[in-house]
């Protein structure tokens, strides 16, 4: 039987992601109650693990622990933490496939082995892991496993996440990481090298800040029409959460792409502003974009599509089903009132 989510555990992951995820705290408070809950136990989750991907000497090691923590919490047998528990408890609620945390886990072992992004589908393929996961995760908590519309939570994640690399470029060379393209910092005369052993600011490397953020806001615009499939009273909290984080964008592109001496930012007032520009109903009128999912996610969405719809043959069963089942209603009640009738006339 599963599980509800306990007071305590809920208590413990809200403090985790308002001190670590301070984006996704502000536009949660926009939520229904027991999305809420449930999407502070995945979030909660994610950030501990992520800050252990993080810790200064990260290995291997840490790695495995985090792929023992996920697997024991599929077994329903969580680590002795809060987020582990909360956890465990939604992903069986919510059927999530292992899969999708799992690939957000090897995305955390890129991290620690500082793998080299080539090309831009390579920064789209780790961003997929770590970011278009947790939009897939999402989605599903909101009880949506359309492909369109998990294709458009996943680009959600995906800009957010090109947003955070155009923002850390300078702490991320710092730690001995860069996620930009390979190529792209070619064609642009920036040694990829001498960016790790020395990040300093050039306009030629400030182009390439650019051009991935233009990148972020093609993914951006599209993911948003993606919001149009929510629940109704899901969508300003998903549509706070977008605008928050392309803020940052905004910031970075105010600061003049230089993300080396500077570390663009939303200040709590301007984040209570932007939810305060949440309308009630922002996409009555705007339809889904149908688009394929990016090739990248595509198997994300095929993992957390599974089983949504029935094969032909299974789905004509399952109309039988319910067919009989009304019928065989039916004579219930109809029996009942022939049954309540005879005893009246007796009494």
């Amino acid at each position: 039987m599963i599980q509800k989510l306990t007071p305590e555990h809920v208590a413990e992951c809200r403090k985790i992601i308002r001190e670590g995820s301070k984006s996704f705290y502000f536009a949660s408070l926009l939520l229904p109650s027991h999305i809420r809950m449930s999407a502070t136990a995945l979030y909660a989750f994610c950030r501990v693990s992520d800050d252990i991907a993080d810790a200064p000497g990260s290995d291997m090691d840490a790695v495995n622990r985090l792929r023992d923590r996920l697997e024991c919490a599929y077994q329903g047998k969580p680590y002795n933490h809060a987020a582990d528990h909360a956890f465990a408890e939604v992903v069986a609620q919510y059927e999530i496939p292992k899969l999708v945390p799992l690939s957000m886990i090897e995305g955390f072992e890129w991290d620690v082995t500082h793998k080299t992004y080539e090309n831009l589908s390579d920064v789209i393929d780790y961003s997929a892991r770590v970011a278009g996961t947790v939009g897939i995760m999402m989605s599903m908590l909101m009880g949506r496993r359309e492909r369109a519309t998990l294709a458009r939570a996943c680009d959600l994640g995906l800009a957010m996440q090109l947003i955070n690399i155009a923002r850390d470029v300078g702490e991320d060379a710092r730690n001995g990481r860069v996620y930009l393209p390979a190529d792209w910092l070619k064609e642009a005369g920036v040694d990829r090298e001498a960016l790790l052993e020395n990040p300093e600011f050039t306009p030629q490397l400030g182009s390439v800040v650019e051009r991935l953020l233009n990148k972020a806001d093609e993914i951006y615009i599209r993911s948003l029409t993606g919001i149009a499939d929510l629940p109704a009273k899901c969508r300003p909290g998903i549509r706070a959460a977008a605008l928050v984080y392309n803020e940052i964008g905004h910031r970075v592109r105010a600061n003049g792409f230089n993300s080396i001496d500077n570390r663009a930012y939303t200040t709590r007032a301007r984040k209570l502003a932007l939810m305060l520009k949440v309308p009630g109903k922002p996409f009555d009128i705007i339809s889904c974009d149908q688009s394929e999912p990016l090739p990248e996610v595509a198997y994300l969405v095929d993992a957390a599509q599974k089983d949504h719809d029935l094969p032909s043959g299974d789905a004509e069963w399952v109309v039988d089903l319910f067919t009989r089942m009304k019928e065989q209603d039916n004579m219930f009640l109809a029996d009942a009132k022939s049954q309540r009738s005879r005893q009246n006339i007796i009494s």
